[in-house]
C-alpha cells in the first residue's frame, strides 16, 4: 500500500535526541527548544517565536492572547479542522462561519465584512494547503473594524503571501509540527507573535501563570505566580527531534515541491480536458507542497475514485467535513450568509499521497492509477 502521508525523517533525528538525553534537560525550553524558535525567526522574519505543545494549544494561545471574553464573536471558514474553531470557543467566543473561496478553499475574503457585528473580536486566517489567504483585504478589513488576526498556518510553514512568510502578517500566527506536517516533531506547533505587547503575556501564559521566563533571563531574582496561564512547552525531545529538520529544511521543501509538480505536469491534461480541477496557486502566493489535491466531478466519483485507488493498493482521502454542520458546529456557531461552495467543493475534494521521500516509482503508479481511472 502507497500510504497517504510518511513522518518525515532527515535521519539525524537520533542523535540530537541523544544530545538533549544526555544533557539532562529533556523538559521544556532547553537548548533545542531554543535553537528551534530562533531559527523560526530568523529564517521567517518573526518578530518573536515559542514553540508549543501543539498547533491546537498555538491557536489557544492565540484567541486567549487576543482576550476574547463571553458573548465576543470569532469568524472562520467553516472547512477547517476542527482545533481552529475550539481554541476561540474554549476561549469563550460564539463562532462565525463563513464561505470559502472554490478556487484555493480559502475564507472569502468578500465575505468577511457582511459578518463583522459590534461582538466581532478576531478574523481567523486558515491557510489551506499552505496557500495564502488574501491577507491585504483581511488586515484592511480587521484595521477598519479595529478586529485582531490570528493565521492558522498549521499547513504553512515555509509558504509566503507577497514575500512574507505565512503567520508572521497577522496579530498572531500559528504553526503546526504533527506527523502529517511538512516538518513533524511528532505532536508539537509554535505560537508566532508579531506584536512584542504580547511578548512577556505569551510567555507567563505558556509557563503556567508564572514570570519563571523572566527569572532565567535574570531580571528577576524569583518566579512566582503572577497571572492564569498553562503548560504548553513541548518536551526536549520532540524539540530536538524538529531541530534535525529544520536543517533540512529547504530539503524537504524541494523534494516536495519536485513531487507536487510531477502530479501536476501529469494530471493537467485532465484538467484541460474537463474531467478534473487542480489546486489554484494565486500568483502572489509561494506555497510549500503541503498537500496535492483535485477535485472530481461530484461526491459520488469521489468515492469511486477513492475506492478504486484503494484497491490499487494506494491511499487517497478526502478532507474536513465542514464545521458549521458538525454537532459542535451546531451548537458553538452560526454560518453567515450562504453555503455557497463550503459543502459543495469539500465533497469533491481528493488529496493524493504527499510526503518526504515519496519515491519516483511509488508517484508514478499513483499518476498512472489516475490516469486509468479517467481513461475509463
Amino acid at each position: 500500500m502507497i500510504p497517504f502521508n510518511v513522518p518525515p525523517c532527515v535521519g539525524d533525528e537520533l542523535e540530537y535526541v541523544k544530545q538533549a538525553i544526555d544533557a539532562h534537560k529533556i523538559c521544556g525550553d532547553g537548548t533545542f527548544t531554543k535553537k528551534c524558535n530562533a531559527w523560526i525567526e530568523e529564517r521567517f522574519h518573526a518578530q518573536k517565536v515559542l514553540l508549543t505543545t501543539s498547533g491546537t494549544t498555538a491557536l489557544d494561545m492565540a484567541m486567549l492572547l487576543c482576550d476574547i471574553h463571553p458573548g465576543d464573536e470569532v469568524i472562520l471558514p467553516s472547512f477547517t479542522f476542527s482545533s481552529t474553531a475550539t481554541a476561540a470557543v474554549l476561549a469563550g467566543a460564539k463562532l462565525v462561519f463563513v464561505d470559502v473561496r472554490p478556487d484555493t478553499m480559502n475564507i472569502d475574503e468578500t465575505k468577511i465584512e457582511a459578518a463583522i457585528t459590534d461582538k466581532t473580536k478576531v478574523i481567523v486566517a486558515m491557510h489551506y494547503a499552505g496557500v495564502a489567504c488574501e491577507m491585504d483585504t483581511i488586515m484592511d478589513i480587521a484595521r477598519r473594524h479595529n478586529l485582531m488576526v490570528v493565521e492558522d498556518a498549521a499547513q504553512g510553514v515555509m509558504s509566503s503571501y507577497k514575500g512574507k512568510a505565512l503567520g508572521t502578517i497577522g496579530d498572531f500566527g500559528c504553526y503546526s509540527f504533527h506527523e502529517t506536517k511538512n516538518y513533524s516533531m511528532g505532536e508539537g506547533g509554535a505560537l508566532v507573535i508579531n506584536n512584542p505587547d504580547y511578548n512577556e503575556r505569551a510567555e507567563i501564559l505558556r509557563e503556567k501563570g508564572t514570570n519563571r521566563a523572566k527569572f532565567f533571563r535574570g531580571q528577576v531574582d524569583k518566579y512566582t505566580w503572577v497571572d492564569f496561564g498553562d503548560s504548553y512547552l513541548p518536551s526536549e525531545l520532540n524539540a530536538a527531534y524538529l531541530w534535525a529538520q529544520l536543517l533540512h529544511a529547504d530539503e524537504i521543501n524541494e523534494n516536495r515541491l519536485t513531487s507536487w509538480h510531477r502530479y501536476r505536469e501529469a494530471f493537467l491534461p485532465l484538467a484541460e480536458a474537463g474531467k478534473i480541477e487542480l489546486q489554484h496557486i494565486p500568483a502572489e502566493c509561494t506555497h510549500n507542497a503541503h498537500m496535492f489535491y483535485l477535485k472530481c466531478k461530484n461526491l459520488e466519483e469521489r468515492t469511486e475514485f477513492i475506492r478504486f485507488l484503494k484497491k490499487n493498493d494506494i491511499l487517497a482521502v478526502f478532507h474536513y467535513i465542514p464545521l458549521h454542520s458538525a454537532p459542535a458546529g451546531e451548537k458553538f456557531g452560526r454560518f453567515d450568509g450562504e453555503d455557497v461552495y463550503t459543502t459543495a467543493e469539500s465533497e469533491r475534494l481528493v488529496r493524493l499521497p504527499m510526503y518526504y521521500g515519496l519515491t519516483e516509482d511509488d508517484q508514478n503508479k499513483v499518476i498512472a492509477k489516475v490516469l486509468e481511472f479517467y481513461e475509463k
